[in-house]
């Protein structure tokens, strides 16, 4: 296609050529109406191409509903396990993992700029399944490592995960869940940058071959929810 800038030139002087007279105020707000026109449909296909190219699995799905959250009279989080939680909830995840990652350039601020990278994670079962750990590693001009720590409670029967990375050297506050129809939900009250917010983790393995992990911010108490980061895994063999 040729250049669009070019394209709204052409349409000017075409415009602007039409007769000797001179071309009044109205007639040439019209032929820069009609400019900005073809410049807005030349550049159409750049912006379908931008959209196009992004990784479907790769936006978080709308359509799966984050559950509604209940609260004790202190506005501390109730969670109740799903009918279906176990212990093996998280067996597909044994192995080597290379992940794609999608997040946002800035939380809480109403970006749309994400940012794409990639990772691994190495995944072992401990505590004789009761347990397992991560080990997250991005591949970047800097060096970054991540723990995950995973723990059943087998008399709750949730699942809490602790986060932990090379930037603070503590674990993260858990976030506490289970997994129904092979989306888990995992929430915790936290801060970020001095807000106080509610942060859910998904896991949707209705795909076991390539799980997808998202997270999402709540500043209202889970009326609203921003979705900030999001990868999907395939297996290293």
């Amino acid at each position: 296609m040729r250049n669009p800038m070019l394209a709204m030139n052409a349409a000017q002087e075409r415009c602007a050529n039409l007769g000797p007279h001179r071309v009044d105020a109205h007639r040439w707000s019209v032929v820069r109406a009609c400019a900005g026109l073809v410049l807005a449909l030349a550049m159409l296909p750049n912006v379908c191409n931008a959209a196009a190219s992004v990784d479907p699995r790769l936006v978080p799905d709308t359509a799966l509903a984050i559950p509604p959250l209940h609260f004790d009279s202190n506005g501390a989080l109730l969670i109740s396990p799903s009918a279906t939680s176990s212990r093996h909830d998280f067996d597909y995840l044994v192995g080597n993992w290379k992940l794609t990652n999608r997040k946002l350039k800035s939380r809480l601020t109403g970006s749309t700029e994400w940012l794409d990278f990639e990772s691994r994670v190495e995944m072992h079962q401990i505590l004789d399944g009761l347990g397992n750990i991560d080990k997250y590693t991005e591949q970047s001009a800097k060096p970054y490592e991540g723990v995950a720590l995973r723990l059943f409670d087998p008399a709750t029967r949730l699942w809490s995960i602790y986060w932990a990375d090379g930037n603070s050297g503590h674990l993260d506050p858990p976030v506490v869940g289970s997994f129904e129809n092979k989306v888990g939900h995992f929430f915790a009250r936290d801060t970020y940058k001095g807000r106080n917010i509610i942060v859910v983790f998904r896991w949707d393995i209705r795909n076991p071959q390539q799980p997808i992990w998202s997270q999402a911010f709540s500043t209202d108490d889970g009326k609203t929810w921003e979705w900030n980061s999001i990868n999907v895994s395939e297996r290293v063999k």
